[in-house]
């Protein structure tokens, strides 16, 4: 008998080592690719590959579409690449090199991962389609490159909030095109080139404006006391379609209170300046100004139909109506969310990442969609189990390319021709043969309840082989407004987080990855809950209630379950801990917000004789809804990680709740990225986040409690 349980022993552990079959490194060395782009004639496109933090610009052209690397960066620096395009006639290949734009602030400064004591610079650089050596235009950021053909092409771009602008070419230096009072952004050539129309954001309104030239004023359109915004032309050039917003100001109101966020759209005559409102929101929650990718993504569209996108109806929706007014036509009829949207180069379709199809699950992934611009005619392209996204169009309209993946092969460009077919696969040749695809595990869709009702999705990542009861983790996304999917994700960050999920699979690990409330892709409800964030933390009983699912699941050891996230999922990460240590048995909290009284801004009182109406009782709600307000009853284990140039969630974020702990007498242990920000822009950097991670949950939750 005691042989017998010996052997059954051995085969458990044969089998549990059998599971662990490919390294951290092997995992994270997948190319990824993002700024995917077309040019508005032929078949160009291009994008951006980050290959072991090496960041390059890549080109293909139809038919074949062979790909064909532009540039050669060889280093792990940390400077990424943006704002990629292409001229109209497919020449030149333009982008900014440097900053991190995905910050909340200083986005357009240098990132300086590498501690050099000549820091690096954000600079706007072009290079020919057909190859050359790359040449910097200037220190700047937000490139839009003017409608022309060959050297006649302009290149505008933003520096120090003010408008300069190059020859594309780069054959004469960059210079200031224009002044104006505020900080300017939001870019837009008209279609012939001759009119440059912006944004001058000054605090507490903003002007749309149009540029002529230096002899002639700038056009302000329709200035107000509102916030105007995403100006877009007409085909002829003779219009512009804008948002607008109520300015700053009013009586303090109610910090506590969800509010409807009004915004309308407007047409407007450039000759004259002058405009009128083609149609304003619903006064309802919903109809509140949408906050999901792309905003209110308003374009001029073909048979002179302004698109837009609101959650008016519960759902990030997209619509369509005359430019002379009238009710909106609803595009995508139907419970999911749009993302992703591009208009392609006619005017005539609208392309999106949605999660919809066929199958039930397609609520957890992203596909291909398209619809005509006049008629609620819509395509789900890429049914199926895999994933897809950022969808454009070739300018000749024949192709579409997008990126797709699997649960188990990672982002890959790919395209597939707009009349549909079989999507062909680019730059295959590129993922390393060391890539564990084969043996990475296919998550599986979980629901379950949270105590108030609210339906929580995730997706449950299972080792292979090995008995008995295995610790869990909970994974926690950040944003908030994020969802993680049934497969490899679209963000970078994410894609980060995914593999690192497969990985603890691969250790032993049973992972749910937790699509709490305030994420997308639930409809309104869902993303806008009341009482959620800094206003009551509403979203922690959805990661409670996965940590408890976990322990009704027969494969779980209920007593070694651990949680992690970074950012927001920092933030529930240590709220979990502060909270439910008697759950939680050990944490990683990466990056979080501790005390949302010191990273939030507007709740204090001011010098005004009109004080806002609950602003002590929305003091109280925001510190008991920050994990420092429960320190006390904190006695888990953590480590806590953060970038020391984090420009989405402050530093002393983590060095306030170092010290807490401490003096608490936490077991804490602590890891400090230095010169690297909110999303670890230096791969090796990401690396070592990941392997302190999986080692800590080793470390503490593969031996059983005594």
């Amino acid at each position: 008998m005691k042989k017998f349980m010996w052997l059954c022993l051995l085969l458990g552990i044969y089998q549990f080592a059998q599971a662990q079959t490919f390294s951290l490194e092997s995992i994270k060395s997948y190319p990824f690719p993002t700024e995917l782009t077309s040019a508005a004639q032929g078949s160009r496109i291009a994008w951006a590959f980050a290959e072991l933090g090496k960041r390059n610009v890549y080109v293909a052209e139809g038919p074949d579409f062979t790909p064909r690397k532009l540039t050669n960066y060889t280093d792990d620096d940390g400077q990424e690449l943006t704002s990629l395009s292409i001229s109209d006639d497919g020449k030149w290949v333009v982008y900014v090199r440097g900053g991190d734009h995905g910050s909340n602030w200083d986005d357009e400064l240098p990132v300086n991962t590498m501690s050099s004591p000549t820091a690096p610079k954000v600079q706007i650089w072009t290079v020919p389609f057909a190859g050359g050596e790359p040449k910097a235009i200037a220190e700047g950021d937000a490139p839009v490159i003017s409608p022309g053909s060959g050297t006649s092409a302009r290149i505008a771009f933003i520096k120090g909030g003010q408008v300069w602008i190059s020859p594309v070419d780069g054959s004469s230096p960059a210079k200031a095109l224009f002044t104006a009072r505020g900080t300017n952004s939001a870019l837009q050539w008209s279609p012939d080139g001759s009119k440059l129309a912006f944004v001058c954001d000054r605090k507490d309104h903003a002007f749309v404006g149009v540029f002529t030239n230096e002899t002639t004023p700038i056009t302000w359109i329709a200035p107000s006391f509102s916030q105007d915004a995403s100006p877009r032309w007409s085909p002829d050039g003779k219009q512009l379609v804008f948002v607008r917003t109520p300015g700053s100001g009013g009586a303090p109101d109610s910090l506590l209170t969800r509010k409807h966020r009004p915004w309308s759209i407007w047409t407007a005559d450039v000759a004259s300046g002058t405009a009128s409102q083609i149609w304003q929101a619903p006064k309802t929650l919903a109809g509140s100004q949408p906050t999901t990718h792309g905003g209110f993504n308003l374009h001029w569209a073909a048979s002179d139909r302004i698109v837009f996108l609101s959650y008016q109806d519960g759902w990030p929706h997209l619509y369509s109506m005359p430019s002379s007014g009238g009710a909106p036509l609803l595009l995508t009829p139907a419970p999911f969310m749009a993302e992703h949207i591009t208009l392609s180069h006619d005017r005539k379709w609208l392309l999106f990442s949605g999660n919809t199809g066929p199958d039930k699950l397609d609520i957890d992934r992203r596909h291909v969609v398209r619809v005509p611009v006049d008629k609620a005619a819509m395509e789900v392209l890429t049914p199926g189990t895999g994933l897809e996204w950022t969808p454009v169009v070739t300018g000749d309209g024949a192709t579409i390319a997008m990126i797709s993946a699997t649960a188990q092969r990672p982002p890959l460009p790919t395209v597939m021709a707009f009349s549909k077919g079989t999507p062909k696969l680019l730059a295959q040749n590129l993922v390393p043969a060391s890539f564990p695809q084969s043996q990475l595990v296919t998550p599986k869709q979980v629901v379950f309840k949270a105590p108030d009702g609210m339906t929580v999705h995730g997706q449950l990542f299972e080792p292979t082989g090995g008995a008995g009861k295995k610790p869990a983790l909970i994974y926690v996304h950040g944003g908030p407004p994020r969802q993680m999917l049934l497969g490899w994700n679209y963000s970078d960050y994410y894609a980060n987080s995914y593999a690192l999920n497969q990985y603890l699979a691969s250790q032993g690990f049973v992972v749910l990855s937790v699509n709490y409330r305030l994420g997308i892709g639930y409809g309104y409800e869902f993303h806008q809950p009341a009482n959620g964030g800094a206003n009551g933390a509403s979203e922690y009983q959805d990661v409670r209630a996965a940590a408890v699912w976990l322990t009704e699941q027969p494969q779980v050891d209920a007593a070694r379950i651990g949680i992690y996230g970074g950012s927001y999922g920092g933030y529930l990460t240590a709220l979990a801990l502060a909270r439910d240590s008697k759950l939680f048995a050990a944490g990683v909290d990466i990056h979080g917000v501790h005390d949302w009284s010191q990273q939030r801004n507007g709740i204090s009182q001011t010098d005004r004789f009109e004080k806002i109406p609950d602003a002590e009782k929305a003091a109280k709600v925001v510190w008991e809804s920050s994990p420092v307000s429960a320190v006390s009853s904190w006695t888990s284990p953590v480590l806590i990680i953060h970038g020391d140039d984090d420009r989405n969630v402050r530093f002393n974020q983590s060095t306030d709740l170092v010290r807490r702990l401490d003096k608490q007498g936490v077991p804490m242990e602590t890891l400090v990225i230095v010169d690297d920000t909110h999303h670890w822009m230096k791969h090796s950097n990401a690396i070592k986040m990941s392997a302190a991670t999986a080692d800590y949950f080793r470390r503490k939750l593969m031996k059983p409690r005594q």
